[in-house]
């Protein structure tokens, strides 16, 4: 459901705020897909030490204008994301568009695939 949906989306904003390794991959595919908006593209084990190293920081995540459709296993989600940032100790914002694709799994919504871009 949406809702299920919407809770992980949660789980995940806050995991990446606070750098939580065990979150992070819980709520991640083992096969996660993760793209930057430089166009960067990450695997899960390289997504989770970017933020755990401090490489990529997140001090605040608002969410906006969030989409959620989901079609039987999958979810497609689209926000806005507007943070504060601390990247390698260097204080910036982001203001960035997010393409999310999110599959069930055993019955939980894991994280597929991201796709940032610039807006």
């Amino acid at each position: 459901s949406p809702a299920a949906v919407e809770k992980q989306i949660e789980r995940l904003t806050e995991a990446m705020v606070q750098a939580d390794a065990a979150t992070l991959k819980s709520v991640t595919h083992s096969k996660l897909d993760y793209g930057h908006s430089s166009g960067r593209v990450e695997t899960q084990q390289e997504f989770i030490e970017g933020l755990t190293s401090g490489a990529s920081d997140f001090v605040k995540i608002d969410l906006q204008e969030q989409k959620i459709t989901v079609s039987d296993d999958v979810a497609i989600v689209r926000h806005n994301l507007i943070a504060e940032t601390n990247d390698s100790g260097k204080p910036g914002q982001v203001k960035i568009g997010v393409l999310l694709i999110w599959q069930q799994v055993d019955g939980e919504w894991k994280l597929l695939a991201r796709q940032a871009y610039k807006i």
